[in-house]
Formats: C-alpha cells, structure tokens, sequence
C-alpha cells in the first residue's frame, strides 16, 4: 500500500517537528525550504573563522528538548553537548550597577534578599505558585490545538485558568510578591520573550521565571544551530527528505483540496500540507477564497517586536563581557511605548549582547570575540542603512564605554539584519522577528487556527498560531499540528 505523502513548507523549527513526527508515523515527508539551508530564523553562516547564529541564543526549557528527542527514542546528547551558564545572564542596570544573575537558586535568593528583605521567601511563594502553572500548562494547555472551544469548555480547566492567572496581568502578578525596583525588571525581563509588555501578558506566563530559575540557561557548543543539525539528523534517521532552494509559489486547489503544492521546479502533489512559512504569506498565496483571515484581521493583530542586529567580528577578547549581557540602562517605559504604543525608531534604546566565544572559543579565531547585539524594535518600520548605522554608532559608544575600550577599530566582520531582511529571507509578516505578541486575547483558540478551515487537508505551524512564538513552543507546535493531521489523514 502507498504511503500517503505530506508536504511540508518550512524548514524551521516547528517544520523539521512536525516533520519528524509524521515521518515516525508512517508518511512519506518532504519539506520544501526557501533558503540553502534548514533552521528558519536559527539559520548559521560563517565568516572569517568565526560561525553566526543568525536568530534564537538563548536555551531555556531544556525540559522541553528533552520530552521532544524523547519522543523518537533519543536525548538531545546524542546530538549536542549542553553546558550550562553561570552566571546565567549579566544585567547592567547603569555604569555602576552590574548584576551577574547566579545559576543556583540559593544565589538568586540571597541577590533577592541583597535588595529587598524578605524577598528570599517571597521568591519561593512566588515559585510555588509559577510550578503549578509550569505544570498545567506546559504539560496540558500548550498540548491543545486549539481548533475547537469545546477544548477548554470544562470544570477543571476553568479551575486550572483561574489558579493561572489567565485573567489577570503578570504587571499585577509580580507587585503582589515585591517592591525592587531591580527585582521586578529581573523578574518582568523573561517576559520580553513572548513579545508583550508585562502590562499585557496574562500572569499565567509566571511559568517562564519558573523556568529560568529552577532550570537554567544552557548553551549547546558550537552554537544553536547545533539544536538544528541534530533536529535534521533525527528527521533524515526517519526518512524525512529535506529540498532547499525551493520556494513555494502557490497551490493547485481542487474541491477545498490542496492537490499539489507549486514551486519554480513544478507541481509536488500531496495528500496532506503543513505550513510551517510565515501564516499570513501563505495566506495571500491562497487567494481571498481560501484564506482563514482578512488582511484587515491581520492588520488588527498585536505583532512581537522585530529586530535589530548586528554581528560582529571582533579581532580580540572583550573582559568585560559575559555570555548574555542584557542593557537595561535605559527607561524601557519610553522603548516599549516606541515599540508597541506609538510605532518608531526608538530614541534611547535598550539592547542585548551575546558574546558565545565566552564560552565557547570555537565560534570565533583564537583570542577573537564573537559578538550579536540586539535592539528590539516595532514590527513595520521603515528599514534603511541610514537607520542601521545610526543605532550601530549608539551601540558601539555604549559598549565602549561600558568595556572602558576601544572596540570598533578592531571590528574585522560586520554584518546588519533587519526588517526587510526577515521579510526577504522568511516573507515575515511586517518584517517581524518573534511572531503574535502573547497578550490575553492572542492565547490559545483566540490565535490564528492551526487548521485552515475551507480546506481540508492545509495546516499550519510555528509563531503565528499555537501556542506561540519561541523555540520550545515551536517544538511544541509542530508535534501538536503532527497530531492532528495523523488523525485526519487516519479518518
């Protein structure tokens, strides 16, 4: 009997997940991909002697890795090795205070306990309540597909939502338990990576500090793309055949069914799609008649940030630095109001520094430094090298000031990323980095469906539906999109 064959579009991480997953089942799986090479936004290039990750730097929820290599009989050892940080982050909060957050939780409480009395204990009440939400949702809510209401429309979970604080605001959540200031930009700073300010995010989001406090921050050596390399190499262990340099350009669509998937090189027919392509691209290839959304419904959407980057080659060490280096120097109240209130270039920004060659000396030459400064920044913005080199010169006086050295005039490989280059390499909707912003009213069946709903066998992954935005929830998405296409493909 012929295998039924699944086509999927993109191969970042939800792709390559759900890939894997429908593999191990049984199909027959291609995944067609844009660019030369797989990863999406984890793409990596080299240059010089020194190796770029491209987009995500921070491993978090190692759990999460571990529940999906475990899922086809393997641990992500068997892949890349693991090391964790310590300090986890530096956060520089002005010239003359710099804080190294400690790996163990007992250092944590005493920083904690260093700036607020009583905030030792207050931290493990707040860790009590954030381990229930872990567990419910990382283990339940973030597992539904969302695609009906009936999903959520029982006693328990309404019992469960409201012990998460889905209703309420992790703004209002974190006063309940301290009053430093210091302490709640360490605590609302996890926060930034579902793409909201803290006034936004339900409080049920608690989970993530949970997360990075009892869990740690990791780093795979040799970069994040390692993640990637031993993704792909468990898919193709499964018999997932991946073609780069293959563009998708439409569908051929016969009674609500997509029969074949067009690229330049011709028809690749089908019984089954999954996009894992930027949602909102992939519905204008649609066509109005096949779309789930307007664009008016698009343009309505509360987008994360996207960004601004650069990579940089330096030509030696920089002392000052540690692996992440987080710059909150500057008011964010005024940043974030650029970012998601009043959309512009923002006037004083806040920025991240990753520098991996702290601890990993094989992404940069012997004694050089390999540097990724980040400025988030509202999605949609006009993006020229007028605008780049402006943020880049602000960039370089602050971290020269901050290192007390001269950095630019040992800048051997500058690279900048931007706007238009997430929407040329990715068709990334308003040149966005992170996908849908995690607000209450983009949670769950409240974000775009997973299930196109006038065609029966077109599915969508990744950022722009659920559960969300982030590497874990991009796992996560996929395996759940596998799910539910098994099961349609069984009916």
């Amino acid at each position: 009997m012929k295998k039924k064959k699944v086509i999927v579009i993109g191969a970042g991480f939800s792709g390559i997940s759900a890939a894997t997953a429908l593999a191990d089942r049984g199909y027959e799986v291609q995944v067609l991909e844009k660019n030369a090479e797989p990863g999406g936004r984890a793409r990596v290039f080299r240059e010089g002697g020194f190796v770029f990750d491209m987009g995500p730097s921070w491993y978090w929820m190692p759990d999460i890795f571990e529940t999906y290599f475990g899922k086809f009989g393997k641990k992500p050892s068997d892949y890349y090795e693991l090391k964790r940080l310590d300090p986890s982050y530096s956060v520089i909060l002005s010239d003359s205070e710099v804080i190294d957050v400690p790996a163990e939780l007992e250092g944590i409480k005493a920083l904690f306990e260093s700036y607020e009395v009583g905030a030792s204990e207050q931290l493990d009440k707040f860790l009590h309540q954030a381990a229930y939400k872990y567990r419910v949702g990382i283990q339940d809510f973030v597992w539904r597909p969302s695609v009906k209401i009936t999903e959520f429309l029982s006693l328990k979970l309404l019992v469960d939502a409201i012990r998460m604080d889905v209703f309420s605001s992790f703004y209002k959540h974190i006063r309940k338990f301290f009053k430093s200031g210091t302490i709640l930009k360490l605590m609302e700073f996890p926060i930034l990576f579902l793409g909201a300010i803290s006034q936004n995010t339900p409080a049920m989001y608690s989970l993530m500090n949970f997360a990075e406090i009892t869990m740690g921050t990791w780093y795979p050596m040799g970069g994040m793309h390692q993640i990637v390399n031993g993704m792909v190499a468990l898919a193709e262990e499964k018999q997932v055949k991946f073609t780069y340099n293959s563009e998708v350009t439409g569908f051929e669509i016969v009674n609500k069914h997509v029969r074949a998937v067009k690229t330049a090189k011709g028809l690749i027919e089908a019984d089954m799609v999954v996009a894992s392509a930027d949602y909102h691209w992939v519905e204008q290839l649609l066509g109005d008649d096949f779309r789930n959304y307007t664009e008016e419904y698009w343009d309505k959407r509360v987008m994360a940030p996207s960004s601004l980057l650069f990579y940089l080659g330096i030509s030696k060490r920089l002392p000052k630095l540690k692996h992440h280096n987080l710059f909150f120097d500057r008011d964010f109240s005024v940043h974030s109001h650029e970012i998601y209130t009043d959309p512009a270039w923002p006037s004083d920004p806040l920025f991240y520094a990753s520098a991996p060659s702290v601890t990993d000396p094989s992404v940069a030459p012997e004694g050089c430094e390999n540097l990724f400064l980040l400025i988030p920044v509202a999605p949609n913005l006009e993006d020229t090298e007028a605008h780049r080199e402006k943020y880049f010169l602000q960039l370089m006086d602050r971290l020269e000031a901050y290192c007390g050295e001269n950095i630019r005039d040992f800048i051997v490989y500058k690279r900048s990323y931007a706007h238009q280059d997430f929407m040329s390499d990715y068709h990334a909707f308003k040149g966005n980095a992170y996908g849908l912003a995690n607000t209450l009213f983009q949670t769950a069946i409240l974000k775009p469906s997973l299930k196109n709903k006038k065609l029966d066998n077109l599915y969508y992954t990744g950022q722009l539906t659920v559960p969300g935005p982030g590497v874990p929830p991009s796992l996560i998405s996929g395996l759940v999109v596998a799910n539910e296409v098994d099961k349609s493909l069984r009916k």
